[in-house]
């Protein structure tokens, strides 16, 4: 741990105003910012989708190339930020989530919408998400603050869908779809000045870590993907970004097609942030205290009779919010403990790295999540297909996740020369 020692103390001697509260404080801030907006794109589907005679599969293919990018950008962001500090990686997703959103407002054709909400956006929110805050947290925050803080991370990006839901519904009934992008877009800049507290110091400024800390990335990644309980973290992973991805963008279309009012789907998304912020805050708590491989083995396996309660009765105005009400208990439950495991297997030193290649089997899932929700209502009119493998995906990932060991990797000492 000495190059966490290091992080620690360099940035205590250059930052004194960076208190665990305020790193604390400015990433859920950032949380909040970062997952707000494109957790309301679902309900951008039907206004853009009319106005330009788009199928769902259209803009199903962005938001599904958005999560897509996500994934595959955050290891690269989460290497870059590990490497030469976090700053300068939130500010460039920062502008990279906001000109999307602005090129979103403009689009027009397809080829626009992909552009701006599926590559900008997702390679924007690759370097100013919740997942690099939560790997600040980790390598900035004292270790008895650590669960805490990865819960209130959480539950941060969940407080985020909880407001921009219901707003982004009323600045699209009040002022069109186009300038509810707008606003969304500018407020994303607000995540420049909030990642300055916490910020994170280069490589080159823990020179006096111990030689077992210098591990290069090639061979992190080597260790990481030849231990099996990393492998199986990963696996389960799938299931979250399918099961999220599917729900948020899909979500709102459904209840509409199923005679509930937009309004009523805003709360149900609002819902789901709401409760999954108590969900959040709890998981990071628990973890302290009981194994993490078994709350999320709970979390998957809840998901999985949720979602099989809801579609087996009629979906009225108070199933669907008792729906999101479920669903928001276990949202990004996952996160925490996900993230927490990483860390205990392989240590802080190229955990954003680490957990952002595990992020990468969560958006793909995210990319079939929303890919083939669209595909699938335009060729069989219905969603059924995909909540029924919504629900499978989510048993085999509770059994997965059982086998994990939670330890440190056994490394071998350096020998002195």
């Amino acid at each position: 741990m000495a190059t966490q020692a290091g992080e620690l103390g360099s940035t205590s001697r250059s930052s004194n105003w960076r208190t665990p509260a305020v790193i604390i404080l400015c990433g859920c801030a950032i949380g909040m910012l970062g997952f707000g907006p494109r957790s309301a794109l679902g309900f951008f589907v039907q206004p853009m989708s009319h106005e330009f005679a788009w199928g769902r599969d259209v803009f199903g293919l962005a938001i599904a190339f958005q999560n897509l990018l996500w994934g595959l950008g955050q290891p690269l962001a989460g290497a870059i930020g590990d490497r030469f500090g976090l700053f300068r990686v939130m500010c460039v997703g920062a502008l990279l989530y906001a000109g999307g959103l602005l090129l979103m407002r403009y689009s027009s054709t397809p080829m626009s919408l992909n552009i701006g909400a599926g590559v900008m956006v997702g390679f924007g929110l690759a370097g100013c998400s919740f997942n690099l805050v939560l790997s600040a947290f980790t390598k900035l925050l004292p270790a008895e603050k650590r669960g805490l803080a990865l819960g209130a991370g959480t539950a941060a990006g969940s407080l985020g869908q909880f407001l921009f839901a219901p707003i982004g519904v009323a600045l699209i009934d009040n002022f069109g779809w186009q300038q509810a992008l707008t606003v969304f877009g500018f407020l994303m800049l607000l995540i420049i000045p909030l990642a300055l507290a916490i910020s994170t110091p280069p490589v080159a400024a823990t020179a006096n870590a111990a030689p077992a800390d210098e591990q290069t990335i090639t061979k992190a990644l080597a260790e990481a993907f030849g231990h099996r309980s990393y492998v199986l973290l990963v696996l389960g992973f799938f299931t979250c970004g399918f099961q999220l991805a599917f729900i948020t963008v899909h979500l709102p279309a459904f209840l509409v097609d199923r005679g509930i009012s937009t309004q009523t789907g805003g709360w149900v998304i609002a819902a789901i942030g709401l409760f999954n912020i108590m969900g959040s805050l709890s998981v990071g708590y628990l973890q302290n205290s009981l194994p993490k491989r078994y709350i999320l083995s709970t979390i998957y396996f809840t998901r999985a009779l949720a979602t099989l309660a809801f579609i087996s009765f009629p979906i009225t105005p108070f199933s669907a919010i008792a729906f999101g009400a479920v669903s928001g208990l276990t949202w990004l439950s996952t996160v925490p403990p996900t993230s927490a495991l990483v860390a205990l297997m392989f240590g802080t030193r190229w955990l954003a790295t680490l957990y952002g290649f595990a992020f990468v089997s969560h958006q793909v899932g995210g990319f079939l999540g929303v890919w083939l929700g669209g595909i699938v209502f335009e060729r069989f009119g219905s969603y059924t297909p995909i909540w029924w493998l919504s629900i499978l995906f989510g048993v085999l990932s509770a059994l997965i996740n059982v086998p994990i060991v939670e330890k440190p990797v056994q490394r071998a000492v350096a020998q002195p020369a």
